[in-house]
C-alpha cells in the first residue's frame, strides 16, 4: 500500500465553523493542505498549502499542532496518508483557489455529512470533540 505524507490545517470562521475544501475532480471534503515540497517541514507545508488553496496567510510558527494520524486516502485508491494536522489560531475567511473547486464551512456540533474524508471523520473531528 502506498503512503503519502501530508500536512493539513483546521481553520475556523467567526461562527466557529471548520473549513473544509473539495479539490477539483474529487467528491470528498477535507482540510486545506497537501504534500510537503523538498526541504519543507510539516508546518511549512501546511502554511504554504493554506495560502495557495484558500488565501489564508499564517506563519508556520503560528500553527498549533493538533496531531499526527494515518488514514485511508480520500481520493487515491490503495493509499494511506500520514497527516500532520495543525490548527490556525484566529478567525478567518477563505476563498477557493489553486486546485480547490469548493469550500464548505462545517458546524462540527451538527451531524457530519457523508462526503467527508476519512481523516476528518475517523481522527480529527473526534479529537476536536474530546476535552482538551
Amino acid at each position: 500500500m502506498n503512503v503519502i505524507v501530508v500536512s493539513a490545517v483546521c481553520v475556523y470562521n467567526r461562527a466557529g465553523q471548520l473549513l473544509t475544501v473539495r479539490k477539483r475532480g474529487t467528491g470528498k471534503f477535507m482540510h486545506p493542505g497537501g504534500k510537503p515540497e523538498a526541504g519543507e517541514n510539516a508546518a511549512e507545508a501546511a502554511s504554504r498549502e493554506l495560502l495557495e488553496e484558500v488565501g489564508i496567510d499564517v506563519a508556520p510558527a503560528d500553527l498549533e499542532p493538533l496531531g499526527v494520524w494515518h488514514a485511508v486516502a480520500a481520493n487515491e485508491e490503495a493509499t494511506t496518508i500520514e497527516a500532520t494536522v495543525f490548527t490556525a489560531p484566529g478567525i478567518w475567511e477563505a476563498h477557493p483557489s489553486a486546485e480547490i473547486a469548493e469550500i464548505r464551512w462545517l458546524d462540527v456540533t451538527e451531524p457530519w455529512p457523508e462526503d467527508l474524508a476519512p481523516l476528518l471523520t475517523d481522527h480529527v473531528l473526534p479529537a476536536l470533540e474530546s476535552p482538551k
